[in-house]
């Protein structure tokens, strides 16, 4: 299959979540025989920041601004399949572009879902606009559950369907890193999700000063009052992730509010933690329970009581390992690559047959 992809950023995952879930999954992908080209928007951000500008797994490209975008018609039209992500700066005319120009199956890959469909009741078409959903062939969802339903019936979207995060693990694994901190948390700062990180690593902080906690992640304000015992990393390289889980007794999960009013919206940290076989502590969300099994492969927690119990509690290594044979069982990118082609064949198909007809 030749596929390609215009997303948020393949080169830089400075500050997002996009570019090691498109590395994963493409690079699965590409393992599976087909070819991928994937077109980034060349903003100065992710520019000065670039920790992938040559992946071995795809082409990557880089287009100035839609007139510049026009030079990748051939590829587009040519393509067996054409993806567009969620946040693909001007994403509204990008997909008038792909839907007008695309001989193939299109798709739009939602690694936003809550987010998007937030944005859209409100009638912010930042990235996508109701508009241009039904011209989609399918729509990729971060979240599943009833959400699916929603984007069919409310959206009028030919097909819904979960495409959930991965993780690599050959890049996710433990690394028998000695253990620095009792509780950490890996994210960058969000308004919405700044409230649970105070309740449940912040307060267990101030509550045991004899334990380490750190918050890795870029663009926390300067006025928030850290504990002496929480160490802070501006910024932590994907390269760096599995050494900070394995260095950790416990992680943390924080999910964005609009992602906890869904559901169903497993963010990739989580998957990668698992993957180190690190022990994790989650808020809680419907979907989660179907994930990973409470008490036995995750912890939840709502309160900082819950927390400091898990971090006083007994070693709960065994957890950290039952959440690892969860994930290597079930969400590997290599699962999810076999997903993503089982549904833009399935897309394919449909166009195929209503077209016949």
């Amino acid at each position: 299959m030749r596929l390609v992809v215009l997303g948020l950023s393949l080169s830089s995952a400075w500050g997002n979540g996009h570019a090691t879930t498109f590395r994963a999954l493409l690079k699965a992908f590409a393992a599976r025989g087909h070819d991928i080209l994937f077109l980034e928007r060349d903003v100065a951000w992710y520019r000065d920041q670039r920790d992938l500008a040559d992946p071995d797994f795809c082409r990557l490209c880089f287009y100035d601004d839609l007139d510049d975008l026009a030079r990748f018609t051939p590829e587009i039209a040519e393509a067996d399949a054409v993806i567009v992500g969620s946040y693909v700066p001007e994403g509204v005319a990008v997909a008038h572009f792909v839907q007008e120009v695309a001989g193939g199956t299109t798709a739009f890959y939602d690694i936003d879902t809550p987010v998007t469909l937030a944005k859209l009741a409100r009638g912010d078409f930042e990235y996508l606009s109701p508009e241009v959903i039904p011209g989609y062939d399918v729509y990729l969802s971060f979240t599943g559950g009833p959400t699916l339903d929603l984007i069919e019936r409310t959206y009028r979207s030919p097909a819904a369907r979960a495409l959930y995060c991965s993780v690599d693990p050959a890049l996710y694994a433990p690394t028998g890193a000695a253990k620095r901190w009792d509780l950490s948390y890996l994210g960058t700062y969000s308004p919405d999700r700044q409230p649970t990180l105070e309740r449940l690593l912040i307060e267990p902080a101030r509550a045991l000063p004899d334990r380490r906690f750190v918050v890795a992640g870029p663009q926390y304000p300067g006025d928030i009052d850290w504990p002496a015992n929480v160490e802070r990393i501006e910024h932590l390289p994907p390269a760096e992730h599995a050494a900070f889980y394995s260095a950790s007794r416990f992680t943390l999960n924080v999910t964005r509010a609009d992602m906890i009013a869904a559901g169903w919206s497993p963010s990739v940290r989580l998957f990668e933690a698992a993957a180190c076989a690190t022990p994790i502590v989650s808020d809680v969300w419907e979907g989660l329970d179907r994930l990973f099994a409470p008490g036995r492969e995750i912890i939840l927690a709502t309160s900082p009581e819950q927390v400091i119990a898990a971090l006083e509690g007994a070693d709960a290594s065994a957890l950290g390992r039952a959440a690892q044979q969860r994930v290597l069982a079930e969400h590997t990118a290599a699962i999810r690559a076999g997903e993503l082609e089982h549904h833009l064949a399935e897309a394919c198909a449909a166009a195929e047959r209503k077209s016949a007809a």
